[in-house]
């Protein structure tokens, strides 16, 4: 049982990003499970993933994260629609000189545990996939701070082939008739289309798809699979936080945000946490190999690789309780170190 959970917006002020621009109203929105121990040692920082809300995620209270254990914060990252994002702030997009650095995030969410929980250092972050990646970031920009990380099907940097899948989607929402240069005057539903068909192919695995039966769901066909399960994902969000978010991970690189320049090694090497890092073998975004090849920069970190038909979502096995089983024994064993 995961229990109820507390929903509250944390005022930044004046908030000056990495890009140069300034906010000066901005604010994240966060979720909270479970209680926080008088020293503060059980919480657990959840940074979302692209495109989710806290709802679409922390389901994961109760069958991996003990909320009896554990006070779990869902903290939503710049762009997705509930923290500052260019829907519902000034912000705007790189074309207007805006793109929001992972180092932000961090940056934000620090200042939240900090004055809200009076917690300096979390004992876990917990991430998949973009969550991940501002996972990575917590423990290389603040080493001292993040004792354990568990990162899920997500890398430090953004590698060149995902870059291109990146690329896609916004030349997908960009070539919309709805882009005037600069932003959407109407919402890009043909754009929205193709986004959903791009992402479709890679969030979920070859062997997913040669087990999907398309009849026990009501689809007719692949195309109306995609239309009706992936579409809507997409088009409850503004769009202009879509390719905010995009931008966000195609400029992912913790070597960088550290100031290592291109020395991937040299920024892994700051962290201090004890890491697990977790792949899906049949993950498509962050492969197995790129997941290890990081793994073996950090100093004592664990690397599993979990066989699951789910692709990139084996980091998010919402509807498959073996792999949450995994997943909660990873905490655990991460805990024990």
């Amino acid at each position: 049982m995961r229990g109820s959970s507390r929903d509250a917006i944390f005022p930044l002020g004046r908030f000056s990003f990495a890009c140069g621009q300034t906010l000066e109203n901005a604010h994240l929105a966060y979720r909270v499970f479970g209680e926080l121990a008088a020293d503060g040692t059980n919480l657990v920082l959840m940074p979302t993933s692209y495109g989710a809300w806290p709802e679409d995620i922390d389901w994961v209270v109760g069958p991996i994260l003990d909320p009896e254990r554990w006070c779990v914060v869902v903290v939503s990252q710049f762009g997705n629609g509930r923290s500052s994002s260019p829907s519902n702030s000034p912000m705007g997009l790189a074309e207007g000189g805006w793109c929001v650095s992972h180092a932000d995030n961090v940056r934000a969410q620090g200042r939240l545990l900090e004055e809200v929980f009076k917690v300096e250092s979390p004992a876990l972050v917990y991430g998949w996939s973009m969550g991940a990646q501002q996972g990575f970031h917590w423990a290389a920009l603040e080493p001292e701070r993040c004792q354990r990380l568990l990162a899920l099907c997500g890398t430090g940097r953004t590698t060149p082939h995902t870059r291109l899948f990146l690329l896609s989607l916004r030349q997908a929402l960009t070539a919309d008739p709805a882009w005037t240069g600069s932003g959407f005057d109407g919402e890009p539903l043909q754009g929205l289309r193709t986004f959903a068909l791009i992402y479709a192919s890679w969030a979920a695995s070859q062997p997913y798809y040669r087990s999907l039966s398309l009849a026990a769901h009501s689809y007719g066909s692949l195309e109306d699979y995609v239309e009706k399960a992936w579409l809507p994902l997409y088009r409850r969000h503004d769009p202009h936080n879509l390719v905010a978010m995009l931008d966000t991970w195609l400029a992912c690189d913790v070597a960088a945000a550290a100031g290592c320049g291109e020395d991937l090694g040299a920024a892994l090497g700051r962290i201090q946490a004890r890491v697990s890092v977790v792949a899906g073998k049949h993950d498509l975004y962050f492969p197995p190999a790129d997941c290890g090849a990081e793994a073996a920069l950090i100093r004592g970190a664990s690397f599993l690789v979990i066989n699951s038909h789910l692709g990139h979502r084996t980091g998010n096995p919402r509807d498959d309780p073996a792999v949450q089983a995994r997943l909660r024994q990873a905490v655990e064993e991460l805990q024990q170190r």
